[in-house]
């Protein structure tokens, strides 16, 4: 290939580009495209600049019988040889930019250099590192920056997104005071149709630390015990939380939570970690699935299942350091318990016994493990059976209670009581499906009628920001995906652009 082409400096307002391949002019469309895609990103816009090029092909790779002229042609392997052309035009338009001529306007009345001066730019201002020089081109080309803001982040909600859907109950979750504060304060925050009220912890309360979600380093073995499992340390140089914020942690030595914590760090995947902190939250598909991008690729993402693991894993790393979501009027186990078994979820039969037998013998036992419940997760129970609190994960995030009363059964049904580290791990994960997103707790829109079109709406916008807003700011820094995510369903790439790019170049 020989040939003249202008620099940077140089421009017209048509292009003149001359082609002569095995000596001949012709004419090639997909050539002169190519060329000025490379001029685009150096030359004003509307102009445009001058090329001859000589090309030596094969003469049996040239397709001559395009025009009844035989002025226009292709070639064989014509991507191949476009892409070179480019690259080769790009290293010369680089190399032949050291300088560049501006025409620049006095700043100041009386200035010596004149508006219509010539500014020459020194040499070495110009000079290209290596690597640059590699063009990123269009079906490469990332579209979005997961660090900017948007526009929605500097706005706040017509109605509190605390909840994913509308509940019945009012929660007071516990903050932490400031130095010397004797009583609780109280912020109100309205929600749809309830009050959240946000109080101040007390000093004695402890909450979870995002800090300890991606440990650098997981104690291999139990540290030795001199007094107790538990114990309490200051912090003052973290400040990211999980929950509401606290100047003492509780640091915990139980062999069971240090060896599920090791299995979480060793089955995370390094790869599903970089994309979810990188990724760019699209939208939400349903309640189950939202769409997300990755430098060039598109993501379905199942919701429920990315947020059952989050909670889980934030039990199991911030475990016995939890803030305390209060229920305004305390819920009966009783009464939770009877609403389960109604449930055909539940799976109860006539030969299980009589659904008022066991909705007691599930307050009695539960009542048994109310000291446990309370220190290690934050799961208040009162002496007369009632559900008081529940563990504060994550700010702004109210589990979904129409679960509760499912939840409350499995409490008592599904968790192994035996063992310890069988047991913190599968209250853990009952506790974690509790809070996650489930498709069958969100009253979506579907055709509403006037009367309900207001309530769906504003129920619809809550648990998407939520979705948004809360979980998905969470995947980004305390999610460590398991490797099993890459292969049973629940991260699917739906597309990748320089795929779409072959496709469209063959329609």
């Amino acid at each position: 290939m020989k040939g003249y082409i202008t620099n940077a400096n140089y421009s017209v307002k048509k292009c003149i580009f001359l082609l002569f391949i095995n000596h001949r002019l012709v004419e090639s469309a997909a050539m002169r495209k190519a060329i000025e895609t490379v001029y685009a990103a150096y030359l004003p816009k509307s102009t445009h600049p001058f090329l001859y090029l000589s090309l030596e092909i094969a003469p049996q790779n040239v397709d001559v019988n395009v025009h009844p002229t035989k002025h226009e042609v292709h070639f064989l392997h014509e991507d191949s040889i476009l892409e070179r052309v480019q690259q080769h035009v790009e290293s010369k338009l680089l190399g032949s930019n050291s300088s560049r001529m501006y025409f620049t306007q006095t700043l100041l009345p009386g200035a010596d250099c004149s508006s219509s001066e010539v500014v020459k730019s020194a040499a070495n201002s110009s000079v290209v590192t290596k690597g640059s020089s590699d063009k990123v081109y269009a079906h490469q080309m990332v579209r979005t920056d997961s660090r900017e803001q948007k526009l929605d982040a500097f706005l706040q909600p017509v109605n509190n997104p605390l909840s994913a859907g509308t509940t019945e109950v009012t929660a007071e979750v516990d903050a932490g005071p400031p130095k010397g504060a004797e009583r609780p304060q109280d912020a109100e925050m309205e929600e749809v149709s309830d009050l959240v009220e946000m109080v101040d912890v007390q000093e004695d309360a402890v909450q979870p630390e995002s800090g300890h979600l991606f440990p650098e380093t997981v104690p291999s073995r139990k540290r030795p015990r001199e007094d107790m499992d538990v114990e309490l340390e200051k912090d003052d140089t973290r400040q990211d939380m999980t929950a509401a914020c606290t100047p003492r942690r509780r640091i915990i030595n139980l062999t069971s939570v240090l060896t599920l914590q090791e299995e979480i760090s060793s089955q995370a995947h390094a790869k599903l970690q970089e994309m979810l902190h990188e990724h760019s939250f699209v939208g939400c598909v349903s309640p189950q699935w939202a769409l997300a991008q990755y430098q060039t690729k598109l993501y379905l993402l199942n919701t429920t299942k990315l947020s059952q693991e989050l909670f889980y894993q934030i039990l199991i790393y911030d475990f016995a350091n939890f803030g305390v979501l209060r229920l305004s009027e305390p819920a009966p186990l009783y009464e939770l318990s009877m609403l389960a078994l109604e449930d055909p979820e539940s799976g109860w039969t006539e030969e299980d016994g009589p659904k008022e037998g066991l909705a007691e013998y599930i307050v009695e036992f539960l009542k048994k493990k109310t000291e446990m419940l309370k220190d290690y997760f934050s799961l208040e129970i009162d002496e007369e059976g009632n559900l008081t609190g529940l563990p504060l994960l994550i700010d702004n995030y109210v589990p979904p209670l129409e679960g509760l009363p499912m939840f409350i059964l499995r409490l008592a049904t599904e968790v192994n009581w035996d063992e310890e580290k069988e047991c913190f791990e599968s209250l853990s994960k009952e506790l974690a499906m509790f809070y996650s997103i489930r498709k069958q707790y969100i009253i979506e829109e579907t055709n509403p009628t006037n009367s309900q079109s207001e309530e769906s709406e504003s129920g619809s916008t809550t648990w998407k920001w939520t979705v948004e807003h809360v979980l998905y700011k969470a995947f980004r820094t305390h999610l460590l995906p398991p490797k099993h995510f890459a292969e049973d369903g629940n991260i699917l790439q739906l597309a990748n652009l320089p795929d779409l790019y072959k496709v469209f170049e063959r329609c």
